[in-house]
């Protein structure tokens, strides 16, 4: 989390033997796959210090690129905020490849840019209550705490802080009467540390038994995700083992959803369903639970006509539709909440099924999944409150944060980050990048998406990094995990 204190199925042989015949890949893979497959830093190096900001406002610029997908669209940033292309700065120590060749990206005016660690597999990060920051690599099996280290350009070294863990991604700090504990979230189980003298002590399981490489799945999605909520209770993300199959509905805990656990309760409750793979969790300002859905691959078209030169299109896989379809989801949670999946996928079109349509990201409907719920015979779409905010396909969503009250620049408090991994199999790729959302305080709800930083992606479609999570610093800055080129950048005010 960033620097701020809280707190009737159709028969499962049957879709499997679709599934299978299709080869579909699962839902959420481009997020995953970061997770398993990073590059090869050999050590960890961090840079200099993190610098204090003196403007709140008015951020550098980092690298442009020319995607062939586009991660975001061009709406409008806060009042006053301009982008430009910068060069990203590599300190001393830190430019193995991919920054042995310049790299820039495109940021906010008057923010920088640098490669602030090395740290292969980053992925999920926190900030410790001395101002150090966690991050984990599911892949190892370890969390790094990266000491940020005063002057000069060599870079410190980060220390492996927890080891022999099974696939940790999300992590959380709290403040429990006096005591200030540690969350960590491992693929099978929820920890919790006390945290004492700046280290992790006295390991407690919260909850374990999590599903985890069961029901063996075309994809299973192992690692958890985990906040906070005001009330020190968790919400633990337990994602699909599948593309789009029923078998996760059918396990006990329940697969494909958010659950709710008191700690001290060894217990965990089913909170929501129909969530393929909530990457990213976050509280708004009106403190409602929100998460950001890494939505299912490859579907099948769902309309009885033509589409192009495919006469009778319905239950057939059409790389032009599914470029767009499904959209990838933020949405805000209540208990009970379905969002669909595997029966509804949320629908951008303006003119829905037909080629070439205007896409609207704004409270996108359902339509029903050609395969798993034709004709709306298992579960009627239109009955489902719409996603709060769409997101283009295949854009990987993951680390998600609301910034009111943090320490990031004044004119992106009134919104929310979020890391975009960028797609796996779409043709042409869609591009990574960190995107902002503004939140609306009359309606409740997010906006329009803007690119905060890109530039990730060569106008070829070739990528050097892939975004996991954007976290505020202390100093005003974010910091971004990059999976791919093994890296935390810092992006923010000054430098």
């Amino acid at each position: 989390m960033g620097m701020r204190r809280h707190p009737r199925s159709l028969g499962l042989a049957a879709v499997g033997a679709l599934l299978a015949a299709l080869g579909l890949a699962a839902c959420g893979g481009s997020g995953d796959a970061g997770a398993l497959n990073s590059s090869a830093t050999p050590t960890t190096a961090l840079a200099s210090a993190p610098r204090t900001s003196t403007s709140a406002a008015s951020p550098t610029s980092t690298a442009s690129t020319t995607s062939t997908a586009p991660a975001a669209s061009t709406a409008a940033a806060p009042a006053g905020v301009r982008f430009a292309t910068v060069t990203l700065r590599v300190p001393q120590g830190t430019g193995a490849a991919p920054f042995d060749t310049p790299r820039t990206l495109t940021i906010p005016k008057g923010w920088s840019a640098e490669v602030w660690a090395r740290v292969n597999n980053a992925r999920f990060e926190a900030w410790t209550p001395e101002h150090q920051l966690l991050v984990s690599q599911p892949a190892l099996g370890t969390i790094t705490l990266l000491k940020p280290r005063s002057g000069g350009a060599v870079p410190g070294t980060g220390a492996t802080l927890l080891k022999g863990l099974t696939q940790p991604q999300g992590m959380a700090f709290d403040r429990v009467g006096s005591t200030e504990v540690l969350y960590v979230a491992e693929s099978d189980q929820v920890d919790r540390y006390v945290w004492a003298n700046g280290r992790p002590t006295r390991r407690t399981t919260v909850v374990g038994g999590l599903p985890d490489t069961d029901p063996v799945g075309d994809d299973v999605h192992r690692a958890k995700s985990l906040v906070v909520a005001p009330d020190h209770s968790l919400y633990v993300t337990l994602a699909s083992s599948t593309n789009a199959g029923v078998a996760d509905s059918q396990m006990h805990p329940q697969r494909g959803t958010i659950a709710h656990v008191v700690p001290g309760s060894g217990k965990l409750s089913i909170y929501a369903t129909g969530i393929c793979n909530g990457e990213g969790l976050s509280f708004d300002p009106d403190g409602s639970l929100w998460t950001a859905v890494n939505n299912r691959d490859n579907i099948l078209y769902p309309f009885h006509r033509a589409y192009g030169s495919v006469a009778n299109a319905f239950g057939k896989t059409i790389p032009a539709y599914v470029n767009d379809h499904p959209t990838e989801e933020l949405a805000k949670l209540s208990q009970g909440r379905n969002l669909g999946w595997p029966f509804c996928n949320p629908d951008p079109d303006v003119d829905p099924g037909k080629p070439g349509s205007a896409l609207d990201y704004d409270h996108p409907a359902f339509t029903p999944d050609a395969h798993n719920n034709p004709g709306g015979r298992v579960l009627d779409c239109a009955k489902l409150p719409r996603i709060d905010r769409g997101v283009p396909a295949h854009s990987a969503p993951l680390g998600l944060h609301f910034l009111e009250g943090t320490t990031a620049p004044k004119a992106f408090q009134g919104g929310a980050v979020l890391a975009l991994h960028g797609s796996w199999n779409r043709h042409p790729p869609r591009a990574p990048a960190v995107a902002w959302f503004p939140w609306s305080t009359s309606k409740h709800t997010l906006g329009t998406q803007v690119a905060l930083v890109s530039g990730f992606q060569l106008p070829s479609g070739d990528r050097w990094g892939r975004p996991v999570d954007a976290v505020p610093g202390p100093d005003g800055a974010l910091y971004v995990t990059d999976d791919q080129a093994g890296a935390v950048y810092r992006i923010g005010p000054g430098g």
